[in-house]
């Protein structure tokens, strides 16, 4: 499934891929600057790389809360990553009519878990023909998610993969059933493993979600231990001053370091 995807490096180095980048598309100058430090690191240590950040954010607990600098404005920053870096990009869309919108300027379009069992929405990722990644509901069975895949399938297009993001426990934490990523590779098509969303702590008084950004290498080792395909993380080189998901990112510094112990774990479990 990867080698299908443009711009992609080091597909033979049986190493898991990464999706990696911001929440969100806060400026060009700060998309360009974590996109060349991650493709930096990714280059090093070989890794698969995919750069990931939302063009917009739809899903916020408060009406006051960033969503973004403008649709078409930062797609174009996306397309100029891809384009300019030569590095595949992944963007969630929310509703039907984006999915032809985002697909001129991304090669994945990420299905947001809240979105999962949207019909129109899965047909249209479809159609475009890109490489639809859909992400676990939080409320969803890993079973459940072959229903979701099979609406991509079902509508011409077997370029699927799955993403793994915790599920609800109680109000305000997630836990992930590493059980759930065999299950859902058994579909035939890559699961990921979303190390950051995982972490999160939603539904917080103040409207903000938080975060416990201090499990990111217990998660993520456990993960490439299991066997997950790719790995999924949010970095920021501010996470403090992220305008999304800050509480839950993990600090680009600390990137590297923690990719090169999950290379060295994929190595054993090979």
């Amino acid at each position: 499934m990867i080698h299908q995807i443009p711009h992609i490096k080091f597909t033979d180095t049986n190493q898991f891929f990464l999706l990696s980048g911001p929440c969100v598309v806060e400026s060009e100058e700060m998309v360009f600057r974590i996109a060349e430090k991650i493709i930096q690191i990714t280059d090093t240590l070989k890794i698969p790389y995919v750069f990931k950040a939302s063009y917009r954010k739809a899903n916020r607990s408060r009406l006051d809360s960033f969503t973004g600098i403008g649709d078409e404005k930062a797609l174009k920053i996306l397309g100029k990553v891809r384009e300019q870096l030569k590095v595949p990009v992944v963007t969630d869309i929310h509703t039907a009519e984006e999915a032809e919108m985002a697909a001129q300027y991304v090669d994945i379009l990420q299905i947001p878990a809240f979105l999962c069992r949207q019909t129109d929405l899965l047909i249209a990722a479809a159609k475009t023909n890109k490489i639809v990644n859909i992400k676990k509901g939080q409320f969803l069975s890993p079973a459940s998610m072959k229903f979701a895949v099979d609406k991509v399938v079902e509508s011409g297009n077997k370029k699927v993969m799955l993403t793994e993001r915790g599920t609800m426990f109680g109000y305000q934490d997630l836990i992930i059933d590493y059980r759930g990523i065999p299950e859902m590779q058994q579909f035939g098509y890559p699961v990921i493993l979303d190390i950051t969303h995982s972490l999160q702590q939603p539904n917080q008084s103040s409207g903000v979600t938080g975060g416990k950004p201090e499990l990111i290498e217990t998660v993520a080792k456990a993960g490439i231990a299991v066997g997950v395909d790719g790995i999924f993380i949010e970095t920021h080189p501010e996470p403090q001053n992220a305008k999304s998901d800050g509480a839950n990112m993990l600090h680009l510094n600390y990137l590297e370091d923690l990719l090169t112990k999950l290379t060295n774990i994929k190595k054993v479990v090979s």
